[in-house]
């Protein structure tokens, strides 16, 4: 069942948004803490960083990401708001890829300052990535819970084929062997399924993202390793 706070979430976007999240309404999801689709950020000191966390948004349901809040619900409110957005904005536009579709505004406080608020929209040109300058490679990243993690290579094809239509899967011995384990047990990584059934990792990782994109199996990311269940 969706929470109060979720369909709050969803009511705000686009124009809407503006007007929505007023004051009192970002002091009732504050209270509440990050989450799946918030994000909160005291200071735009480090923007190649906070940027991850746009991209995890679009990668996964969309989100809010609040500039001037700090991660324990104080919220203050930016100084230099105008600064930070500049500063945000222009590393969107040098370190993320492609570009993913967002909403910035204001939310003024009492104190004479504001909260900054940029509402990322679930993407339909999923993977998106962030290529900073002290990395060779670009990142994609998803969002897990209160969490922003690195997208495994399993993750980034499921992103980039979930819309694909007419998938067909195998459904041989091991793919057999993988519904028994699950109906026992609640969840199984890809290197143990590799394992278990003496595949090459290729293999195994194959047959995962096909049996997810055919919404047999569920993915959870994690920071390690991805774990799959039964959906």
């Amino acid at each position: 069942m969706r929470t109060g706070d979720e369909i709050l979430l969803d009511q705000a976007s686009g124009e809407e948004a503006e007007m929505f999240l007023d004051l009192r309404n970002l002091k009732h999801l504050v209270r509440h803490g990050e989450g799946q689709r918030l994000e909160f950020k005291m200071k735009v000191k480090f923007p190649e960083k906070i940027v991850k966390e746009l991209v995890a948004f679009a990668n996964s349901d969309g989100g809010h990401l609040f500039v001037g809040v700090s991660d324990d619900g104080n919220i203050e409110g930016s100084k230099f708001v105008d600064e930070d957005q500049f500063v945000l904005e222009k590393a969107i536009s040098t370190y993320c890829f492609p570009a993913f579709t967002y909403h910035v505004y204001r939310i003024p406080l009492e104190n004479g300052r504001s909260v900054l608020v940029y509402h990322v929209f679930e993407s339909i040109d999923k993977p998106h990535f962030v290529q900073l300058d002290s990395e060779p490679n670009p990142v994609c990243y998803v969002r897990v819970k209160d969490r922003t993690i690195q997208a495994s290579k399993e993750m980034k094809q499921i992103l980039r084929r979930e819309n694909e239509e007419g998938l067909t899967f195998a459904y041989g011995a091991h793919e057999q062997w993988l519904m028994e384990y699950l109906r026992l047990n609640e969840q199984i990584t890809l290197a143990e399924f590799a394992l278990q059934c003496k595949l090459p990792i290729w293999l195994a990782s194959r047959k995962m993202v096909l049996l997810v994109l055919s919404r047999v199996l569920k993915i959870e990311p994690g920071e390690n390793q991805d774990h799959y269940s039964l959906r």
